[in-house]
């Protein structure tokens, strides 16, 4: 049975990175497409799946996985023996993992957030920019930023000298304000170790095909 992955459909946020990690390993993979709109995440046999109601969701043979993180977790260990590592191997290296993931979802993901919510989600919801609530928002990520600046200094990516799913997980959001929000942050020519793994990260292969098909049926 093809893994199936629920998501929505705009190819963003925890979906784009569990995307992200089945192309790197070529998992085969059926996306079904979730109608937000219509709140087809409420319906009773959704929220059997996932009883908060979102996206994504993996169904793996009628193994049930919801939360993103989780999921990436999951396929990089089960089909580790596929394309590239992603997750470390020996204690030591598994604990700066985890310390790089905790970076990512308590540091960077909450200042990207507030930076996409003021200068990409308003606007296409038609709502007024506050200007000043943006610019406290990129002066907050900018904070952050710095720091990465320093860890990338010594290693080639998050986690260490090696790819892996903590980086992609950096793949969620801030693309999108990149591109669209015309927002450069990530780029910045006083960050230049961050602007080097930035770079390595959305000129990757894989992300490049991903953001041009977005979700697409692959078979074994």
């Amino acid at each position: 049975m093809v893994l199936k992955l629920y998501v929505p459909g705009t190819f963003v946020s925890g979906g784009a990175t569990i995307t992200m990690v089945l192309a790197e390993k070529g998992i085969p993979y059926e996306p079904i497409i979730v109608n937000l709109e219509k709140k087809e995440t409420k319906t009773p046999e959704f929220l059997a799946m996932h009883p908060f109601g979102e996206v994504p969701v993996i169904d793996d043979d009628g193994f049930i996985l919801y939360e993103s993180r989780a999921i990436c977790r999951y396929l990089a260990e089960k089909y580790a023996d596929r394309g590239p590592t992603l997750l470390p191997n020996g204690l030591k290296a598994k604990a700066i993992f985890e310390q790089a993931a905790s970076v990512e979802s308590s540091n960077f993901a909450p200042a990207v957030w507030k930076v996409m919510n003021e200068g990409l989600v308003k606007p296409r919801r038609g709502l007024t920019v506050d200007q000043a609530l943006l610019d406290e928002a990129l002066a907050g990520l900018a904070e952050k930023l710095d720091v990465y600046e320093i860890i990338l200094g010594k290693q080639r990516f998050i986690a260490g000298d090696e790819f892996s799913v903590v980086d992609i997980f950096h793949l969620s959001y801030a693309p999108k304000f990149a591109k669209r929000g015309g927002i450069d942050i990530m780029t910045r020519p006083e960050r230049p170790n961050v602007t080097r793994w930035w770079n390595e990260l959305i000129t990757r292969p894989t992300w490049v095909k991903l953001e041009a098909e977005g979700y697409k049926a692959t078979e074994s």
